[in-house]
């Protein structure tokens, strides 16, 4: 008898807890994210001295147009060279944020020459510590110069791969970032960012390209407690 009604016990449990399992399923429904399609490139050139005009983007929310609802942030400065980020975001029904960003690069087309390639650490660079004058040098690491617009450059790592490669603390401790050619060969920072600890150069002085030995100099300070003197070679 006790094994009868421990049976019906059983199954009754395993019953409830199936039509319990149901219901919350029922319950969940469809929460559908706003999306965006853009008009133009995602990364849209504007020559310096000109005028910026969005070319637009539409804002879904499933199959409802939300485009009228859509935030718009960030400008640009036509006439500063650099580089400037555009965000269109929204919200859904249920609350849900999204967005999408476009890349604006104010560039000077009168720079042609192109200093895009890999660059060797060359002997004689190092790393000052400002608050005691030590110098550590170091040599022989690799620097990427990526092409991204006529005098508009992506560097690798301002660093000089001191952290990435020779503390081996891997690529997130790169300072990256963007530099702009100027006319007359000298360099400036745009933007640089180092992932690892979330912040970026102090500055970027003497900075040069050389045409006639393929070599670029800088003094990136970091911190305000170092500053990288790096010669790089082009390979």
């Amino acid at each position: 008898m006790k094994k009868i009604i421990y049976s019906l016990f059983v199954c009754l449990t395993l019953v409830i807890g199936s039509c319990s399992d149901k219901t919350s399923f029922d319950d969940h429904k469809i929460t559908y994210y706003v999306t965006f399609a853009m008009s133009g490139d995602q990364t849209f050139l504007v020559p310096v001295g000109t005028s910026y005009v969005d070319p637009g983007v539409n804002a879904m929310e499933g199959p409802k147009d939300v485009t009228s609802t859509m935030k718009t942030t960030g400008t640009v400065n036509a006439n500063q060279i650099g580089l400037y980020p555009v965000t269109y975001s929204s919200v859904n029904a249920d609350g849900y944020a999204s967005s999408a960003t476009r890349t604006v690069i104010v560039y000077d087309p009168t720079v042609t020459t192109d200093i895009s390639g890999k660059y060797q650490l060359a002997t004689g660079s190092y790393r000052l510590t400002k608050s005691s004058g030590a110098k550590t040098a170091f040599a022989g690491y690799f620097v990427t110069v990526d092409y991204i617009a006529p005098g508009i450059f992506h560097v690798s790592d301002f660093f000089g791969g001191y952290y990435e490669f020779r503390a081996a603390y891997g690529s997130a401790y790169a300072m990256a970032g963007y530099i702009k050619l100027n006319p007359n060969n000298t360099i400036g920072l745009l933007s640089s960012k180092v992932a690892g600890w979330g912040d970026s150069l102090n500055s970027l002085a003497n900075a040069t390209y050389t045409p006639a030995t393929n070599k670029i100099h800088w003094e990136a300070t970091y911190a305000n407690a170092y500053t990288w003197f790096l010669d790089l070679t082009k390979q």
